[in-house]
């Protein structure tokens, strides 16, 4: 991974792709997978989009995301069956064409017996004109990347092995630092303070999450920066506040 310069951001976007999720059938786990993953090195996941298997749908939501984000991934779609259309729909949003490539032809027939390539699993290997592909470890058919976009399998398994093989390809932006602070009071004590210290500190990130205990409403906050100072400074400001109100 090649590090971005400390005023850059680098972001992303995350197409979710499938009936199947929409309908209920599947329980998506890829998206806090993906945010853990990309917080932990230093890109912002910053939207995330669910989308049937319907080319136009696609087609529109992969050429908004591309065009605000430094990166784009999407998970599912790219297996055998005819409902499987994202890599058909990704070359129509960048205008290409899309055929068997010989890459993927060779991964797939080297993992398979004789004799059993055959035509729904052949249509694994359609990619479009001019993408790289992204190894896949687990079950051998590759996802791709055109452009910056990283086309990538819906099975959490098999999509977090590509991410890993994504990574240093990847671009990265300076890591969110976070502190926690503990407040054994109800949200609505502490919101003007906290809220008067985000002020003082537009360099950081605070969110307060109100919780329960044993009855007892309390309060976790959690302060999140890129400057170690900045976030230190801010959180001593947070334990301030919460031992002026829990005095």
């Amino acid at each position: 991974m090649s590090e971005a310069t400390p005023d850059t951001f680098v972001t992303a976007g995350f197409l979710v792709i499938g009936d199947e999720i929409l309908s209920g059938r599947t329980k998506d786990k890829n998206i806090g997978f993906l945010a853990d993953y990309l917080t932990a090195i230093g890109i912002d996941l910053k939207e995330v989009r669910v989308v049937p298997d319907e080319t136009d749908e696609i087609v529109a939501a992969v050429n908004a995301l591309r065009a605000k984000h430094t990166y784009v991934f999407t998970s599912g779609g790219i297996g055998p069956t005819h409902d499987d259309i994202t890599a058909d729909s990704i070359a129509a949003a960048f205008g290409v064409t899309i055929d068997i490539d010989p890459r993927a032809r060779a991964i797939l027939a080297a993992h398979y017996p004789e004799g059993q390539l055959t035509d729904a699993r052949l249509r694994m290997a359609r990619i479009p004109d001019g993408a790289d592909l992204i190894e896949n470890p687990v079950s051998k058919a590759p996802g791709f990347r055109i452009g910056n976009v990283h086309v990538m399998a819906g099975v959490p398994a098999i999509m977090q092995a590509m991410m890993d093989a994504i990574a240093p390809t990847l671009k990265t932006g300076k890591k969110l630092m976070s502190r926690t602070v503990d407040a054994d009071v109800p949200e609505s004590r502490v919101a003007d303070r906290i809220r008067a210290i985000q002020e003082n500190y537009p360099e950081t990130l605070i969110g307060s999450y109100p919780r329960t205990n044993d009855g007892r409403f309390t309060t976790q906050i959690v302060i999140r920066a890129r400057d170690e100072a900045q976030l230190e400074m801010a959180t001593s400001a947070v334990e301030t506040a919460v031992r002026e109100v829990t005095a």
